[in-house]
């Protein structure tokens, strides 16, 4: 197993259109994120990254949303992604569209995204399955130097682990779009169904919500007491 730290500076996309078949992903995406908008409760929610401010979350019940990345013109904060601008704990909800792919620093990232979380707030992260049709499209060459794949593509089961270490609870987990829907909408549709029905894990996306859990350390007080002596009794 390679470590998800690298050396290697990697440029991420700041638009869905830079990406081979990112319209198609961004739509399976948006689809999940509906689902679980109106689930979100809170005052701040922060979008990591110009993939996940071009994500919609305009029916989310959280109204303060900041979007930070350098080039994308819906941002609203430039900003470091591994120095961010925040106090701890500031936003309710974060959302990371693919930022790990991209992140020469994985694990320094979620650290990150952690200090400027609350407790028991939501951490959705979305990314590539390395393990589908997609992660495949990878090893030919004319490919590597494209979008998504000269990015790294990591396990989900790899990230739930990391998301243990920092004490997050993930709440829910999929692995979709198995073939990329660019024409013939109908048979595509037909398509993904059925594969996805006999074949779940071959998805090319996966899309992750996650809770973070925060255990106080309180100390337990002894329930036993100290014996009284035997001593004799005055007699008047």
């Amino acid at each position: 197993m390679k470590p998800a730290r690298t050396l290697k500076h990697i440029e991420a996309p700041y638009t869905w259109s830079q990406v081979k078949h990112g319209e198609w992903m961004a739509e399976q995406l948006q689809a999940h994120l509906d689902e679980w908008c109106p689930k979100l409760f809170g005052y701040h929610m922060l979008k990591l990254g110009g993939l996940s401010c071009e994500l919609a979350s305009g029916h989310c019940n959280i109204q303060h949303q900041v979007c930070i990345d350098q080039y994308n013109p819906l941002h609203n904060v430039i900003a470091d992604t591994l120095h961010l601008p925040f106090v701890k704990k500031s936003f309710d909800t974060c959302l990371l569209a693919h930022q790990l792919d991209y992140c020469n620093d994985p694990h320094r990232l979620l650290r990150e995204v952690d200090r400027v979380m609350v407790d028991d707030g939501y951490l959705i992260l979305t990314g590539s399955n390395p393990v589908s049709w997609l992660g495949v499209k990878g090893l030919l060459p004319w490919n590597r130097k494209k979008y998504p794949w000269n990015g790294q593509m990591f396990m989900p089961m790899r990230v739930k682990d990391w998301l243990g270490v920092l004490n997050y609870e993930v709440v829910y987990s999929d692995k979709f779009a198995i073939l990329p829907a660019t024409r013939h909408l109908a048979c595509s549709a037909w398509a993904e169904s059925a594969l996805s029905e006999h074949f779940p894990s071959l998805g090319g996306l996966y899309f992750i919500v996650a809770r973070k859990r925060t255990y106080p350390l309180k100390p337990i007080k002894p329930t036993w007491k100290l014996r009284r002596q035997l001593a004799p009794l005055r007699v008047n």
